[in-house]
């Protein structure tokens, strides 16, 4: 999906490509292609919305929980890197701000997942915080109900 006056972006179609493997059920050639990319682009050294989007996806193929909150918290680190204007470079309706209330969804849920609940919450806190953010479409019909229903599986803080 890129806006219609953007220079295409062959690395995000790579990362389509891993992230509709994975949409089929194929998590592991998923994983392949997004290593693949990885490696391409340099790993964290890389431009920040390559980074974010590809240790976003590649958190999700990961079968260690240890290993999704790694790269969870790596999509997180990259978007500090990211502007606007390159985010509306790929697409005209992206904001870095928006990036936010997933990555912090994903890491809060992570933590859960490890067990430490300070730091689910805490992530936690951050994407309520950041679900103004999203528009009124079903991506963030998706983002404000997951946030809701961890909230509900991890009560106040």
């Amino acid at each position: 999906m890129t806006a219609p006056d953007a220079v295409p972006d062959p690395v995000m179609a790579r990362i389509a490509e891993g992230q509709e493997r994975a949409t089929a059920g194929d998590p592991a050639g998923a994983a392949a292609v997004f290593a693949e990319v990885w490696e391409q682009i340099g790993g964290d050294a890389g431009d920040p919305l390559h980074v974010v989007s590809l240790a976003h996806f590649m958190a999700d193929v990961q079968d260690d929980p240890v290993e999704e909150l790694r790269w969870d918290q790596r999509a997180l680190a990259a978007v500090d890197g990211l502007t606007d204007e390159r985010a509306q470079r790929y697409h005209a309706t992206l904001a870095v701000r928006g990036f936010l209330p997933s990555l912090h969804l994903n890491l809060a849920a992570d933590h859960q997942r490890l067990g430490d609940r300070a730091a689910a919450l805490g992530h936690l806190d951050r994407a309520e915080a950041a679900v103004s953010a999203l528009h009124d479409d079903g991506y963030g019909a998706m983002i404000r109900g997951g946030v809701a229903r961890l909230r509900a599986e991890l009560g106040p803080g």
